[in-house]
């Protein structure tokens, strides 16, 4: 294990995955391995002959392989080993791959800084283990890695996850010299909220005191604590943008098939929002 599997960022992309993975790896004592993929529509004659489309392929891939070089060199990480894949469903080979060669991290760069494309998106409903998403938004140039965590939670997978993304934000603030602070959302529906028949800084004081000891096992300044009522995606969004978060780490419970379609994910309608770098941590369902 203690593998980084770093995928190349795609040409015009505004964040450089391989130098940030790169770093990253470096700094977490981790071997990376980076993989480019490459795919292309093959119209015409290539379409119809073969021959001439795999010669088409293999022009392209060579292409890939030498500027991805060129720019490892120029990284002083020639030796470092890179990949170059003809993949149409890139998260199809990355999950595949990187759980069966014993890769523990998975780090890519997002295309737009504003929003996720579908591949971002896949490989966070399918990826088997933490995947960072990494993005250059103005919004997430603070010094700060916020974590957010279900502490009213006594599902034993939900606990799980919750000592994995702590466990996983404490590295990661660690290996980046950035403060690490904690998010718990007590959710409380706008309508509610609206209506004004709850006492919202009482339940706020009540959550702080229920769960002291679990804040206290935690580690962190009683500062760098923060017990927020509403709606998760809207909460952690403000709080995330008010901290300037440079990282954002997430628990996603992957939920497949038609129990995902009808129930829907929290951590998506999270992430749809948020603009730090964002590491997504599975749950081991």
């Amino acid at each position: 294990m203690n593998k980084m599997f770093v995928i190349a960022q795609m040409e015009q992309a505004h964040t450089d995955a391989i130098a940030l993975g790169l770093s990253l790896a470096k700094s977490l004592n981790k071997q990376a391995e980076v993989f480019a993929y490459t795919y292309a529509y093959l119209t015409g004659s290539d379409c119809d002959n073969p021959r001439l489309a795999g010669v088409a392929q293999k022009a392209l891939m060579t292409q890939r392989e030498r500027q991805l070089q060129q720019h490892l060199d120029s990284l002083d990480a020639e030796d470092v080993p890179l990949h170059v894949i003809w993949s149409k469903y890139l998260f199809e080979h990355a999950c595949d791959h990187s759980a069966r060669h014993g890769f523990d991290l998975m780090v890519k760069a997002v295309h737009h800084a504003d929003y996720y494309l579908p591949t971002d998106w896949q490989l966070i409903r399918h990826t088997k283990m933490p995947l960072l998403l990494l993005t250059n938004n103005p919004l997430n140039n603070g010094n700060t890695t916020l974590i957010s965590i279900d502490l009213g939670t006594s599902h034993p997978a939900k606990q799980r996850l919750n000592d994995a993304v702590i466990a996983n934000g404490k590295q990661l603030a660690k290996a980046t010299g950035t403060q690490l602070h904690v998010a718990y959302v007590l959710r409380i529906p706008q309508i509610v909220r609206d209506m004004d028949i709850l006492d919202i800084n009482a339940l706020v004081k009540k959550a702080y005191a229920e769960h002291k000891q679990k804040i206290a096992d935690i580690g962190i300044d009683s500062d760098c604590m923060h017990i927020i009522s509403g709606e998760p995606e809207l909460c952690l969004f403000e709080l995330a943008c008010r901290l300037k978060s440079q990282f954002f780490v997430i628990g996603a419970r992957q939920r497949q098939g038609l129990l995902g379609r009808i129930i829907g994910n929290t951590a998506e309608s999270i992430l749809g929002r948020m603009r730090s770098n964002v590491l997504v941590v599975p749950a081991e369902e």
